[in-house]
């Protein structure tokens, strides 16, 4: 039964994602992620001011992507 319920948490995160995704929210993790493979040498930004950065690039037609 316990690996039903780990099983349907990540399905659930999953859909999450992908929902963020598709309405134009990044994905903090993701971004994380990326930051800590290949750019170590950068610091990671807060989740606060991830989320304003992105709501500003979307709104302002700027681009979110570094590489």
């Amino acid at each position: 039964m316990a690996s039903r319920w780990a099983g349907l948490g990540r399905a659930w995160r999953r859909a999450v994602r992908v929902a963020r995704l598709m309405i134009g929210v990044p994905d903090y993790d993701t971004y994380v992620e990326h930051m800590r493979r290949h750019h170590p040498d950068r610091e990671v930004m807060s989740y606060a001011r991830f989320f304003d950065e992105r709501l500003q690039a979307r709104y302002r037609g700027g681009g979110g992507r570094c590489c």
